[in-house]
């Protein structure tokens, strides 16, 4: 088992970067930065606003990245930051940034969606299901550490 599951984890390495690289890819094409794609991507995937805690927690990116890229769309009146909750902040798109995220993170969404149309409603499910029993595993991983 040793050798046959390096390899299949060089191979689920390998496909998960070039995910990666196709979202690269389609930020570029769509002319945003990465950064700034997440940040939106996230925001749209929670509707027309979010946490910002929820932004460092759902994005995959760091603090630091994550607040400059808010600045950035910030400075392109794409977003505003509220006062939410004690010291928490909310994220929302201006006017004009709900008519960007339509143009830019509801592509990326649109392409997902697309995407999973080959699939069964089955195979779907069993793909969330292995991802969170991977994720929840892993986790345990590194809090052992």
């Amino acid at each position: 088992m040793g050798k046959d599951i390096f390899e299949k984890i060089h191979r689920i390495n390998y496909l998960l970067a070039e995910t990666d690289a196709l979202y690269h890819q389609a930020s570029q094409k769509i002319g945003i930065a990465d950064s700034s794609m997440r940040v939106l991507y996230t925001i749209y995937d929670n509707g027309e606003s979010c946490l910002l805690s929820d932004i460092y927690k759902q994005s995959g990116i760091s603090k630091q990245t994550v607040n400059s890229a808010i600045r950035n769309l910030e400075k392109e009146d794409i977003v505003f930051l509220e006062q939410y909750k004690g010291k928490s902040k909310m994220v929302l798109l201006t006017e004009k940034g709900k008519i960007y995220v339509k143009q830019t993170a509801a592509l990326l969404y649109e392409m997902e969606r697309k995407a999973f149309e080959s699939w069964s409603e089955n195979e779907i499910n069993t793909y969330i299901s292995l991802l969170e029993k991977y994720a929840d595993t892993f986790k345990r991983q590194v809090e052992k550490m």
